[in-house]
């Protein structure tokens, strides 16, 4: 029976100890270890549905017309692609050739796919013009160009960069005081509408993304990121959809706030609805992230300098944002029991770097060789980022649709 009073703040209705064994879903992920192995990422596939209604439900209650598009970028794992595909509540963003044919591959039509890149190439356009009814952002004029050179007359969208951004953390930023490479800047905007026009390509479309991961205290810096925007519609009345990109946020620390995303859409209704726009949006950690979880195998216990170093048979070569962005990474065991005594650890990588260190001053009953953890909050940008550094970049993946 599922526990009545929850122990920790993660734990929810389809991810919680039952019995002290942890579950996802209806897996006893005690028990899927026997015959899975590690490091093993388990995903749920409901959640992802659940995650993508939420946003639905909030933008219908503001009656803002919708359509949302999952950013493949944060998991591309093709089951869950799949999942998605056939549940036809979402199509699908891509940001290169390789996530384009994919998308294809997986079953999505042409029409469903928005294809939002940078830095492209004349060979990522030749792919692109062989798909005339994907719909492209472009984020600079010299793509403009080229890709009128290749397909006049077609669709397309233009990327803005707002000069402002709400992230996670400041790695993350897509625009602010520093100059970045997403999308054009207010001084050039009339230059690529001109670009646009002498190709005769139709903007159908302006695109925003406001960063990666923003919670209830980025809220007022979004708002602001929209209101830029009504200066660029001013200057394309025949526009009628606004791509908000993605960066919705999910907590992960006990003091973060669910994202409410009533007030969120609250926001998008005052832009969109007075102007009759149709908002896209392209979410994908929002809908990944908390799908998952990464099962390990602890292989040493070892006090250094201080320290207790818990090893285990993973590292940042499969799940680098603690190492790359300082993300804290949620560690829990697979088993809990309440009677054994509390510890501080650092959970450390086999990784030959220092930067392997997937989460310092953790606490966590005393552990010993042999013992499995559970790394929550790595359905999002782990597995799509992962290499083969050291040689160390095996591991598998299952879906779970119970």
């Amino acid at each position: 029976m599922a526990s009545i009073m929850k122990r920790f703040w993660w734990e929810r209705d389809d991810l919680e100890y039952r019995n002290g064994r942890l579950h996802l879903g209806e897996q006893d992920l005690a028990h899927f270890i026997e015959s899975s192995g590690t490091p093993t990422f388990a995903y749920r596939g409901p959640r992802f549905v659940e995650n993508l209604n939420r946003i639905h439900d909030a933008l219908n209650r503001q009656e803002v017309s919708h359509r949302i598009h999952y950013a493949m970028k944060a998991n591309r794992y093709p089951p869950l692609l799949t999942y998605a595909r056939l549940m036809g509540k979402c199509g699908i963003d891509v940001c290169s050739p390789n996530e384009l044919l994919l998308a294809r591959q997986m079953g999505f039509k042409e029409h469903e796919i928005i294809y939002t890149g940078t830095s492209v190439s004349n060979q990522d356009l030749e792919i692109i013009a062989r798909h005339p009814k994907v719909h492209v952002n472009c984020d600079a004029i010299s793509t403009i160009r080229r890709l009128g050179e290749r397909c006049p007359g077609r669709e397309i969208g233009i990327r803005i960069n707002p000069q402002l951004s709400a992230s996670y953390v400041s790695y993350l930023s897509y625009g602010g005081e520093k100059a970045t490479k997403f999308g054009i800047y207010p001084d050039r905007f009339e230059e690529a509408l001109a670009v646009a026009e002498e190709y005769q390509l139709k903007i159908t479309m302006l695109h925003v993304h406001s960063g990666a991961g923003y919670l209830n205290k980025h809220l007022p810096l979004f708002e602001q990121i929209l209101e830029k925007m009504s200066t660029y519609l001013d200057q394309c009345p025949q526009i009628k959809q606004v791509d908000i990109g993605g960066g919705l946020g999910v907590p992960m620390i006990e003091e973060d706030n669910l994202l409410d995303l009533d007030r969120w859409a609250t926001i998008v209704a005052n832009f969109a609805n007075p102007r009759g726009l149709e908002i896209l949006l392209e979410p994908g950690d929002y809908l990944v992230k908390d799908t998952a979880v990464l099962l390990v195998e602890v292989n040493s216990v070892e006090e250094k300098g201080g320290t207790c170093f818990v090893g285990v048979n993973a590292g940042f070569s499969i799940t680098n944002l603690p190492a790359y962005y300082d993300y804290p990474l949620i560690v829990s065991p697979v088993f809990y029991d309440s009677t054994v005594p509390l510890k501080t650890v650092t959970i450390a990588g086999h990784i030959n770097e220092g930067l392997d260190v997937l989460a310092e001053d953790v606490v966590l009953p005393e552990l010993k060789e042999g013992d499995y953890l559970a790394m929550m909050n790595v359905g999002g940008y782990s597995t799509s980022n992962s290499s083969n550094h050291c040689m160390r970049g095996d591991f598998s993946e299952y879906l779970f649709i119970e």
